[in-house]
C-alpha cells in the first residue's frame, strides 16, 4: 500500500499537466522578459520547416494555414524590435519575400483555395511592421516593405463591395471558396488598421478616408455595437440581418489599434480617444481575473488551430495602442503584465520543458501545443517591453522603406494628397536565398539602436 501511494505521488509530481517548472517571469526586468521571449521564440521556430532543403520558405505546413505563418513572422519582426536579437532576420526576410506572389501583393497562386482578405492582410501587417520598426530593408531589386503593405491595401480597396450590405469586404477573395458570401469583422478590421497605419506612415489622407469609411460601415451595419462589442460577421444571403454574435480577442485588437493610429495621426483627436476608451472598456471581458483568455472557446476546449493564436494579436495590438496613444498605458500595461506572467508559467511543458499551453487561467496543462500557443505567449510576453522601445518611424521621420502608392494593381488607386489633420512553391527559393545572402553582406545584420 505504501509503495503504491509513493508511486502515485511520484506520478503526480512528474505528470506533464502539472505547472511545476514554469518560467518565473519578472515583468519589471527587461532582461528577464528578453530571456523568456528567446526561449518561447526558439520553440515556435522548431515547428517551422520552411528553411530546410526541399521545403517552401514561409510555410509552417499542416495543420497551419498560410495566414498564421504571416502572423508568426510578424511576431519575429516584433521580437527583433523588442530584444535586439538579430538571429531570425535571415529566415524572416526569406519567408516574407518568398510569399509575395507574382504581383508582389501577398496573393501567391498556390494559396488561392483558402485565400481570404484577412489572410492577405496579416502578411501585409507584417510588412507594415517591418517598415515602421525599421527592420532591415530587402536588397535592392526586391519588393520593399512599404510597397508590399500598399499593394495589399490597394487590392483590398478594389474589392470593397457596395452591392451587398452597403459596403465592406467579404471574407474570402475568390468566388469558389467557402466564406465568399460572408462579411466578417476580422477582414474589415484588418483593412481598417492597415489603412490607419498607412495614413500615419505616409501622411496621405486618402488612407485615413478609407479607415474612417471602414469604421463607419462596421458600426452602421452592426458588427460593432454601441458599447463597442465586436461580433464575428454577417452572411450576405441574409441581407446582413443576422449577426453571428461571437466575440474574438483579435477583432477587438484590430479596431483598438486602428483607432489608436488615427488618434496619433490626428494629433489626439478626442473622437478617436473616445473610441479607444470604449473598446478598452469592452476588452475587460477577455481578462477574467486579469489574465487574457479566448472566452469563446478556451473554457470549452473547442479552440481550433487558428483560434489558438488569437490572443497573440490582442497583445500585439494593445502594445501598438500604448505606443500610438500613450495615455492608455495605465489601463493596458497591467493586463499585459499579469497575462505575460501567467503565460510564462505555462511555457515549460513537454519533454523539452519549453512548450507553451493554451489556457493561462488554469492550473494545469491541457496537452495542447503548437505554433498558436507559442505565438500567443511570445507576443504577450515581449509586448511588456513596449514602454522602453523606440518610436515607430514614418516616411518623413526616420523611415527608409520605399513605397509605391499604386503597388500591386498596375494602376493608381490611391491619389497622393497632402495631410489634412482632423479629416473625419519551391521554385526560385534557392535563387531568392542566394540573392538575399549577398544583400546581407552589404546591409550587415545589426542590433536595434
Amino acid at each position: 500500500m505504501l509503495c503504491r501511494l509513493l508511486c502515485f505521488v511520484l506520478l503526480l509530481l512528474l505528470s506533464p499537466i502539472q505547472v511545476t517548472f514554469g518560467y518565473e517571469l519578472n515583468v519589471g526586468d527587461p532582461q528577464s522578459i528578453r530571456d523568456v521571449s528567446q526561449k518561447v521564440a526558439y520553440k515556435m521556430m522548431q515547428f517551422y520547416a520552411g528553411n530546410l532543403t526541399g521545403q517552401i520558405p514561409g510555410l509552417f505546413g499542416d495543420p497551419y494555414y498560410w495566414w498564421e505563418a504571416g502572423a508568426a513572422f510578424g511576431a519575429l519582426i516584433d521580437y527583433w524590435y523588442y530584444t535586439g536579437d538579430a538571429g531570425y532576420i535571415p529566415v524572416t526576410m526569406e519567408a516574407m519575400l518568398h510569399q509575395v506572389g507574382p504581383d508582389n501583393n501577398y496573393m501567391p497562386p498556390n494559396q488561392s483555395k483558402s485565400l481570404g482578405n484577412d489572410d492577405q492582410a496579416f502578411w501585409g501587417h507584417s510588412a507594415m511592421s517591418a517598415a515602421e520598426k525599421k527592420f532591415p530593408d530587402p536588397p535592392k531589386g526586391l519588393p520593399q516593405w512599404l510597397s508590399l503593405a500598399q499593394a495589399v491595401f490597394n487590392t483590398q480597396a478594389a474589392r470593397w463591395d457596395d452591392e451587398h450590405c452597403r459596403g465592406g469586404l467579404r471574407w474570402q477573395i475568390y468566388t469558389f471558396n467557402n466564406g465568399y458570401h460572408y462579411k466578417n469583422t476580422v477582414s474589415n478590421g484588418a483593412f481598417f488598421l492597415l489603412a490607419s497605419r498607412l495614413a500615419r506612415y505616409t501622411g496621405n489622407s486618402t488612407y485615413m478616408d478609407w479607415a474612417v469609411k471602414t469604421w463607419d460601415w462596421t458600426r452602421d451595419i452592426g458588427l460593432m455595437s454601441d458599447d463597442y462589442k465586436l461580433y464575428d460577421g454577417y452572411d450576405i444571403n441574409d441581407g446582413c440581418t443576422k449577426v453571428q454574435p461571437i466575440q474574438w480577442t483579435y477583432n477587438a485588437g484590430l479596431y483598438l489599434a486602428g483607432a489608436a493610429y488615427l488618434y496619433n495621426y490626428t494629433d489626439g483627436d478626442s473622437v478617436w480617444a473616445s473610441h479607444i476608451d470604449g473598446i478598452l472598456r469592452m476588452t475587460q471581458v477577455f481578462f477574467p481575473d486579469g489574465i487574457m483568455s479566448e472566452l469563446a472557446c478556451e473554457p470549452y476546449m473547442t479552440c481550433n488551430v487558428d483560434q489558438r493564436s488569437f490572443k497573440a494579436y490582442l497583445s500585439r495590438f494593445m502594445a501598438l495602442t500604448v505606443k500610438m496613444a500613450p495615455y492608455t498605458r495605465d489601463i493596458i500595461m497591467p493586463k499585459l503584465r499579469s497575462s505575460a506572467e501567467a503565460a510564462a508559467r505555462h511555457c515549460s511543458f513537454g519533454e523539452d520543458q519549453n512548450t507553451c499551453g493554451l489556457r493561462w487561467t488554469e492550473p494545469e496543462w491541457e496537452n495542447l501545443w503548437g505554433v498558436g500557443e507559442q505565438l500567443s505567449a511570445l507576443e504577450t510576453i515581449q509586448s511588456n517591453l513596449i514602454l522602453d522601445a523606440r518610436d515607430y518611424v514614418t516616411e518623413k521621420k526616420g523611415g527608409t522603406s520605399k513605397g509605391n502608392p499604386s503597388a500591386g494593381t498596375g494602376e493608381e488607386t490611391v491619389r497622393e494628397r497632402s495631410r489634412e489633420v482632423g479629416t473625419k512553391d519551391k521554385g526560385g527559393a534557392a535563387a531568392l536565398t542566394a540573392g538575399m545572402a549577398l544583400g546581407f553582406v552589404v546591409l550587415g545584420i545589426w542590433m536595434s539602436w
